[in-house]
């Protein structure tokens, strides 16, 4: 039965890339929600940019799972969100198409690169959005835009139709204003799909549950130090101080090889994307290219024109990493620094169920501040280390510094969503009591 679409066309932020009229619904558990999705999730006869001027234009002929598990529930896909080109950047400025403004403070980042997603349910011109997280890039717009943010467990939520940047570290995750919307889109897109050779059966069918007596907490020195905001350190301690009010204890624990985790997160996901970007050629897919020249020549022309700065730079950081006689310097330690990081959190949940921290080291920045990439880079520092290790984790609004949300990151064991989300229901309960 149709019902009254929940969605603001006031894009003042610059959330959408596009924005589309929808058919009316009727319907299955999202009947009547609008829901965003980020641009580089394909969807049948909508245009789908991944942020670039590569892809302006590009029709996908079909939907990714996530999309087609969406309709079957009857959601309204009401627009493509603004995302850092490719994905490839930690504040949506790497967008072809503008910077997505801070709902929060328009003179500041929203994170990315699902900053677009983020920003819209921030903004509320959408109570449900649709990112993606290959370092970090649904926890850190949710930490500074203010909403909640999943990252699930690696081969939890199909990846068919996630136009791919780093393939062995990304998935498609749900962002909503509150915990609980967070969990009802996870049971929605969260079924077994055969065409994801890395997909495991394990759907998500959860609700929330506010009890959290006995849980064990544990709390990493390394999330905590050097880089880190004291201001947002003590935000997040006092989160955690609200769950141990709730019935959970704390126990310290480490994990070593994060001073490993940036190094080896860069090497890892731009040696994969120089692999990905490879088919944006003119021939397979972008803009034709000028045929009256040699392929390498119109090749190089069309890439020069059509990718950024930074989709550029990564392509050449990662050729260089897998180049001959380099590999094994580069490329082959960063695989070894990834199992030490993925062994350091087994380790850790032997002793605990979840681990917490704060999501991102600082506040949102203001826009243009961080224009040199190594900057840019350290903001990834306390979010790629779960993308490593292939485990969730979840950004739950925790308080303000300066009046700008702060994120408290929850990470769990494998497939252990439920577990994180209850610890982040309870606290977003406990806060509200």
């Amino acid at each position: 039965m149709a019902g009254t679409l929940d969605f603001s066309p006031d894009d003042r932020y610059n959330a959408f890339i596009t924005t589309c009229s929808t058919a009316p619904f009727s319907g299955g558990a999202l009947a009547g929600i609008a829901v965003a999705v980020k641009d580089n999730i394909s969807t049948a006869g909508i245009e789908t940019t991944c942020g670039s001027r590569i892809l302006e234009g590009y029709i996908p002929p079909y939907d990714a799972y996530v999309v087609e598990l969406l309709r079957r529930e009857g959601a309204a896909i009401v627009g493509k969100t603004n995302m850092d080109e490719f994905g490839m950047g930690s504040t949506t400025e790497t967008s072809a198409f503008g910077p997505t403004k801070n709902p929060i403070d328009t003179t500041r980042v929203p994170g990315g690169s699902s900053g677009g997603s983020a920003a819209a349910v921030a903004a509320g011109l959408v109570p449900m959005a649709l990112g993606s997280d290959t370092g970090g890039s649904i926890r850190c717009p949710a930490a500074f835009c203010g909403v909640v943010g999943l990252k699930p467990t690696y081969g939890r939520v199909s990846r068919y139709g996630l136009i791919a940047y780093a393939s062995s570290l990304e998935q498609v995750g749900p962002i909503a204003r509150t915990v609980e919307d967070v969990s009802r889109l996870m049971s929605v897109i969260a079924r077994y799909d055969p065409r994801d050779a890395t997909m495991f059966d394990r759907p998500y069918d959860h609700r929330p549950s506010a009890d959290i007596g006995g849980l064990r907490v544990g709390i990493p020195g390394e999330y905590f130090g050097e880089g880190v905001d004291p201001r947002v350190a003590k935000k997040v301690r006092d989160a955690i101080g609200v769950i141990e009010d709730l019935g959970a204890s704390t126990v310290p624990v480490s994990i070593p090889g994060m001073r490993y985790a940036l190094a080896a997160y860069y090497v890892i996901c731009t040696a994969e994307a120089s692999s990905n970007i490879a088919r944006f050629d003119g021939v397979r897919y972008g803009p034709a290219v000028d045929t009256r020249k040699s392929w390498h020549e119109a090749y190089q022309d069309i890439r020069q024109e059509k990718l950024g700065p930074e989709v550029r730079r990564r392509v050449m950081l990662g050729t260089f990493a897998l180049s001959a006689g380099y590999a094994g310097r580069y490329y082959a330690k960063a695989l070894g620094a990834r199992q030490k990081i993925r062994q350091d959190f087994e380790r850790a949940f032997r002793d605990v169920d979840v681990i917490a921290g704060p999501t991102m080291p600082t506040v949102a920045f203001p826009l243009g501040e961080r224009t040199d990439p190594v900057s840019m880079y350290l903001s990834d520092i306390l979010t790629a280390p779960a993308n490593l290790a292939g485990i969730p984790a979840i950004s739950v609004p925790c308080g303000r510094v300066d009046g700008l949300p702060v994120g408290l990151q929850l990470m769990g064991r494998q497939f252990e969503e439920e577990r994180i989300i209850d610890a982040a229901y309870a606290y977003e309960q406990g806060v509200k009591a």
